[in-house]
């Protein structure tokens, strides 16, 4: 039995989006955005979810202090530091790299009182040994996973599933941005595969046998084949950092058609890819589409390229 932590607002609200709709190409009342940006705790995100039962899990086993790792704009560490912070909890935060300015998330993360670990010039597996070293130095620290993606965090987005469901019994798709694969795992749990259309951050090398893993750990009616999976690996671009023209253009797009803020990363993506999908008859009028909002507006200050380009109009 998982052990849940209440840290959000549930549920998130289901919004129509029917100028935004329109300007993909679909029909009015064909689009909907699930926004789980609105979650309450810390600036919000998808993030909330997860930390509910790995937090949780971590509190019922004696923890004071959570360690987990992530770029130094990351929205999980920002909104881990905001968990320990409502659990009564220390946090650290690993990132890779030398100290950088405090912007965007960093500013956030130093308001919740998290302690940042700078881990040098070293790749995924590097930082995740450094993290696990410091989760090892003593027994009250407890090692949140990266991107809160395991089969106990992606329990979070079962339970999304489920609520989006009943908020859109007739849904055809969700549209959602896959960084560390435990929403998009979730999803698929909770809606099955043909569902769930889950577009590629670059935040993982390869992300299909990351997300088949975690599904092997959730309850599922039936094993998933991961060629069952429908994922969009076309908007990456030169690099999970960078913003490509396409996200620049999408994000300027959910602005001025429903005052939507997206972020660089992974929303911004996440629109790009159903922009794509409709174009390429992926998503097809008259069905009922959800784009789930998964958060990140803090990244869009940390992101300097981003606002140079959101201060001259979004295409600068």
């Amino acid at each position: 039995m998982e052990t849940r932590l209440s840290l959000g607002t549930w549920p998130t609200p289901v919004e129509p989006a029917p100028r935004l709709a329109m300007a993909l190409g679909l029909g009015p009342d064909d689009l909907v955005v699930k926004r789980d940006d609105l979650t309450g705790l810390g600036g919000g995100g998808n993030k909330v979810r997860k930390l509910e039962y790995t937090v949780g899990a971590a509190v019922a086993d004696g923890a004071d202090t959570l360690v987990t790792t992530g770029a130094p704009q990351s929205n999980h560490a920002r909104l881990t530091a905001a968990a320990a912070a409502r659990a009564g909890l220390n946090a650290i935060l690993v990132f890779p790299g030398e100290p950088e300015p405090a912007i965007g998330n960093l500013v956030l993360d130093a308001l919740f009182g998290a302690r940042i670990v700078w881990a040098g010039d070293v790749d995924h597996d590097g930082l995740a040994g450094t993290a696990a070293e410091i989760a090892d130095s003593r027994p009250g620290n407890v090692l949140i996973p990266f991107g809160g993606s395991s089969p106990a965090g992606a329990l979070g987005y079962v339970d999304a599933g489920r609520e989006l469901r009943g908020q859109v019994p007739d849904l055809d798709t969700v549209v959602v941005a896959l960084g560390s694969g435990g929403t998009t795992a979730g999803l698929v749990a909770a809606l099955g595969p043909r569902a769930v259309l889950a577009v590629h951050t670059g935040a993982l090398a390869d992300p299909l046998p990351v997300v088949t893993g975690l599904l092997d750990g959730l309850p599922v009616a039936r094993p998933i084949r991961a060629e069952e999976l429908r994922l969009r690996l076309d908007q990456v671009g030169p690099g999970y950092a960078t913003q490509t023209d396409a996200v620049a253009e999408a994000m300027l797009l959910a602005a001025r058609t429903e005052g939507i803020v997206l972020d660089p990363v992974y929303t911004g993506r996440a629109l790009a890819g159903l922009v794509a999908a409709v174009a390429d008859g992926t998503v097809r009028p008259g069905a009922r589409t959800v784009f789930l909002h998964t958060g990140g507006l803090p990244g869009l200050f940390g992101h300097p390229q981003a606002l140079a380009r959101a201060a001259d109009g979004g295409l600068a």
